[in-house]
């Protein structure tokens, strides 16, 4: 278990196994149970079978539940960039959030204080595996099927400020090259989803790249936001 002043307090998970792969990812879920007592009890649950290496409180309580050397059970069925197998290659996050359940008060803003005390956990964790920007990124990135966290509100501009995640192009001068829906997918694809249900895929770029408006249809915007992004990638701008 990591043992600083990053990490609050420790409460083993049993649902863990032994890593296939090495860390290569960081992967940020939202809990979306309240209160953070009940994703706590769920997350240590051996029936429940699902885990994370971490969980932090919307007050900035952070709980260590894997240790980062084992396989937690946080992504499911999931996919970046040609890894299937995302449990054993990355670090799972879970934020004590209510997601976009309204049972549970619906969809908000993150906590001040859960980030702050997120940004030098991820910081230490990106810096200890030398985890590429490129690949911070949410559930729904990785599930696009299946899941919409950490959601469209989560401050990944912060994350970037501090460089543990690639941000928003600045400039979209080059314009969108791809000429019809195939092409855009394809590249969506190249760039690291997985593109079974392209609508979804979509939806996931969308709310990672272009939050405020989301159609789940390939658009022009969308588009010249992909190309600048590979482009950076593949001249080496970002990683």
């Amino acid at each position: 278990m990591r043992s600083d002043e990053l990490v609050h307090a420790v409460v083993p998970s049993p649902n863990q196994n032994e890593r296939a792969l090495p860390i290569t990812m960081a992967v940020i879920h939202y809990t979306e149970m309240k209160p953070v007592e009940t994703a706590l009890e769920r997350l240590t649950d051996p029936e429940a079978g699902v885990s994370a290496h971490y969980l932090i409180s919307e007050e900035g309580m952070v709980t260590q539940l894997v240790a980062e050397d084992k396989r937690a059970w946080h992504a499911g069925k999931s996919y970046w960039r040609g890894t299937k197998d995302v449990n054993s290659a990355s670090v799972g996050i879970e934020l004590d959030h209510p997601g976009h359940d309204e049972a549970n008060g619906g969809y908000r803003g993150f906590a001040d204080a859960q980030i702050d005390a997120l940004v030098p956990l991820l910081a230490q964790i990106v810096a200890d595996y030398d985890i590429p920007r490129a690949n911070v990124v949410g559930h729904s990135d990785v599930a696009p099927m299946r899941k919409v966290d950490p959601g469209e509100l989560f401050p990944w501009d912060r994350l970037a400020e501090y460089g543990l995640c690639l941000p928003k192009p600045a400039k979209l001068d080059l314009g969108d090259p791809f000429h019809n829906e195939g092409a855009f997918y394809l590249a969506l694809e190249r760039f690291g989803y997985d593109i079974t249900e392209g609508r979804k895929a979509v939806e996931a770029f969308e709310r990672r790249w272009r939050p405020e408006r989301m159609a789940g249809l390939p658009d022009a915007q969308l588009g010249a936001i992909l190309f600048q992004l590979l482009l950076d990638r593949d001249q080496g701008r970002t990683r």
